[in-house]
């Protein structure tokens, strides 16, 4: 890395996490001219999504919740508000929301005066509050008063779930904080293909990472001796399991509303493996079907190969029909990228395919 970009790089860490409050104001006062153009016109459709790009990722999300101001104070109420970031690894980025990313929202919450503020996850592969430190959430929450919190130590309940080798359910410790009726969800995902069900985007971001795991597991020779995780439950033995667990789970498990971070996207060999997509854009919601299924269409990923949101539509979860959904922003057309999906796209669309007999 060259003098310039080092500089650089330190103005805009200094800029971002340890600025006073002077900078502060003057950066996310400059979001508000833009994001006026934003606003919500009379006759609006039942469903909006805000769309914007730009190179300066919190601010994307802080704009595109500007656009929602006063329904989401309003949506909010007295209730606490969780911020869930999607770290299915605790050491790679690439797969894991950005804290510039976490930094628009906690931004714009305390900019509506929501300031308790709970980041909260169970991380896939390790522990949880490590990948937190990696990432450099510690010194975010810091600095935005919230607090950092280990799903996997913060209680469970049991739920069911299908498993498709033996059609029976088996039950699943999910987190009761992301049960919990009287918290505010918001779910802070990312643009990434999926090996499993092609894409995983906000309502994913929820479902899988509430399922928790003992201290000690992880994937690799490191877990501790008889450590158990319950997400692979939520998988369901198989693609029409996970589909259909998705689908399932999602009357419970749904984020109230969707923050879908598409700065930089993963491709290909997605959620952990893939390569980046310079994308430049973030989508934001309170409708999370309408959100995944207008990030679907920014990945250039046809809706119909899509199970588990597929099925959400069918039961009305939320809106999937494009021609019905408000866009705020500049026209999903022009942002298109089409994104390399996982080796294994054939074997992902056997939920489409009906079961022989016998």
């Amino acid at each position: 890395m060259n003098t310039e970009r080092q500089t650089a790089r330190r103005t805009f860490l200094k800029t971002t996490l340890c600025a006073g409050a002077a900078a502060l104001a003057a950066r996310w006062s400059a979001s508000s001219a833009v994001v006026a153009a934003l606003a919500p016109q009379s006759g609006q459709a039942a469903s909006r999504v805000a769309l914007t790009c730009g190179e300066d990722r919190a601010n994307l999300a802080f704009e595109g919740l500007k656009a929602f101001q006063t329904a989401i104070a309003q949506a909010i109420g007295n209730k606490q508000v969780i911020v869930k970031p999607n770290n299915v690894a605790i050491d790679n980025q690439l797969s894991a929301s950005h804290a510039q990313n976490l930094e628009g929202i906690l931004e714009f919450l305390k900019s509506i005066g929501k300031t308790n503020v709970l980041i909260a996850e169970s991380a896939a592969n390790g522990p949880t509050l490590d990948g937190f430190s990696n990432y450099g959430y510690d010194r975010l929450a810091s600095r935005y008063g919230a607090k950092l919190v280990d799903l996997d130590q913060a209680g469970f309940e049991i739920v069911h779930c299908f498993d498709e080798t033996d059609f029976q359910p088996h039950p699943c410790r999910i987190s009761k904080i992301l049960l919990d009726p009287n918290r505010f969800i918001i779910s802070a995902a990312k643009f990434k293909t999926h090996d499993r069900v092609l894409a995983t985007l906000s309502l994913k971001n929820i479902v899988v990472g509430a399922p928790i795991k003992d201290t000690g597991f992880r994937w690799d020779s490191k877990s501790k001796a008889g450590a158990r995780n319950d997400k692979p439950i939520t998988h369901g033995n198989g693609f029409r399991g996970i589909n259909y667990n998705l689908y399932a789970l999602a009357s419970r498990l749904h984020p109230h509303l969707s923050v879908i971070d598409g700065f930089e996207g993963m491709e290909g060999e997605g959620p952990v493996g893939g390569t980046p997509v310079a994308h430049r854009v973030c989508v934001v919601s309170q409708d999370w079907l309408a959100a995944d299924r207008v990030a679907l269409e920014l990945m250039g990923i046809d809706f119909s190969q899509v199970g588990y949101l597929n099925y959400c539509g069918r039961a009305a979860m939320g809106e999937t029909d494009l021609s019905k959904v408000e866009i705020l922003g500049p026209a999903v057309k022009e942002h298109i990228k089409t994104y390399k999906l996982a080796g294994n796209l054939q074997e992902q669309l056997v939920w489409r395919q009906k079961r022989k007999a016998g």
